[in-house]
């Protein structure tokens, strides 16, 4: 399958290209020609299917025709390691966990994902010295540094913004060494992000260093993250609820969004999305408005959140043809500002035990408010709560217990490179670690 740039300038590539360069040439998104629908058999036996069994499919009908199935069904089990489970929590509500895995979070699935899928094509080439960059505003760092710790071939550079992601957060991709550099920006995420996307558009750094994107940006990382939809919905079809299914997102670069809308593009019957945005309200206001209108992000406790020029709003234009109405029809949106969330994860804890995180608070209000009678709703607990260890347990009032993974990361020594928000250094540092 060849992949083509959501600015239709660049020429396509193939999946191999797709996933080496990450950005295209005229710095658009990288799509799929095609997105295959899944057999009408598949969805009716879908709940006898265990979450392996649906990611080799769903991988098969997005990567088939370019890996061998023997090595494409081996990167899908290396990566799903660990279970992602369905829970109702209220009448009509329910709660995906996906932070069963080695960072604790939902990225973790797309992140090992494309480690393996990249480590494939870069022995494929017999490549070397590979530079992956990566900019996160919490748990994108930690997932895929640990992706691709001891990958040969592989050097990964993290891009965080000084003093605005969790203290677990930052020890999840500071404390690695090996082939993990963290890089400590003076700025907020989306200047992490702009220095990534110059980079790339560096002609010059190109020519000295092979780069490539582990963000959302990156096919091979946020195509993988529609399994997770499908393996919701045969949880539900086992419990006789999959007739209405509506999915509450946890929203701030909107690749997690982004894959679910694909999923229902392969037939998977969802019939709607909610996007839940924290006071970084840049997608809200375009559902609202049809007015796209990107600006600085504001720090809030739901820092992976804090995004103010979502990269994937680009992807979600061009499936939907630019057509506001249509991107409305299939999703409505909702914003919640520090003191609701906090509230939500009090009085959740308090009326159900379930300990939300701040992200998770806000998918589970989104689908509170948004969701009609008949519905079955799933809202996607993205972390672990311990990850914001200090803010949960403000909101509770009692000590919240740090999983033994956590701990681990958390008895290391932090090593980072504190620099400017100035592309010139950044660049000058780039060339000089490697």
């Amino acid at each position: 399958m060849y992949y083509y740039s959501s600015n239709k300038i660049a020429s396509s590539v193939s999946l191999q290209e797709a996933v080496v360069k990450g950005l295209a040439p005229d710095k658009g998104l990288y799509m799929p020609e095609t997105i295959q629908q899944l057999p009408f058999d598949f969805y009716k036996s879908i709940a006898n299917f265990s979450l392996t069994e649906i990611a080799k499919t769903v991988a098969k009908a997005f990567f088939g025709e370019d890996i061998p199935k023997k090595q494409l069904d081996e990167i899908v089990t290396d990566t799903l390691s660990f279970d992602i489970p369905l829970k109702k929590l209220e009448e009509d509500i329910y709660v995906l966990e996906l932070f069963h895995g080695p960072t604790f979070a939902f990225k973790d699935v797309g992140a090992r994902f494309m480690a393996r899928m990249l480590s494939h094509f870069v022995k494929a080439k017999a490549q070397k010295d590979v530079k992956v960059l990566v900019a996160t505003s919490g748990d994108t760092g930690s997932a895929v540094a640990n992706g691709f710790l001891g990958v040969d071939g592989i050097q990964v550079f993290v891009l965080y913004p000084s003093g605005k992601v969790s203290d677990i957060q930052e020890s999840q991709f500071t404390t690695l060494g090996q082939n993990i550099v963290a890089l400590e920006i003076e700025g907020t995420f989306d200047d992490c992000q702009a220095l990534v996307k110059s980079a790339f558009m560096d002609q010059d750094l190109n020519n000295q260093l092979n780069l490539t994107s582990a963000n959302s940006i990156n096919v091979a990382r946020f195509l993988p993250q529609s399994f997770y939809y499908f393996y919701a919905f045969a949880q539900l079809a086992q419990l006789g609820r999959s007739g209405e299914v509506v999915f509450s997102v946890p929203s701030g670069n909107l690749g997690n969004l982004t894959a679910g809308l694909f999923a229902k593009r392969m037939g998977l019957p969802i019939k709607r999305f909610i996007a839940a945005n924290n006071r970084n309200d840049v997608f809200t206001e375009y559902l609202r408005t049809g007015s796209y209108a990107p600006r600085a992000s504001v720090q809030t406790i739901a820092n992976a959140m804090d995004v103010g020029a979502p990269s994937n709003f680009d992807r979600i234009l061009d499936l939907y043809v630019h057509s506001h109405k249509s991107i409305s029809n299939d999703i409505s949106a909702y914003r919640y500002n520090d003191d609701e969330i906090k509230h939500t994860i009090k009085a959740v804890n308090q009326k159900t035990g379930y300990l939300l995180d701040p992200h998770g608070a806000c998918g589970y209000m989104a689908l509170k408010e948004g969701l009609n009678p008949g519905e079955a709703g799933i809202f996607l607990a993205t972390a672990h709560p311990a990850k914001f260890k200090e803010t949960v347990e403000d909101c509770i009032g009692s000590v919240v217990q740090i999983p033994e993974g956590l701990k681990a990361f958390m008895q290391h020594e932090k090593k980072s490179f504190l620099l400017p928000n100035d592309y010139n250094q950044f660049k000058k540092t780039l060339i000089n670690l490697t």
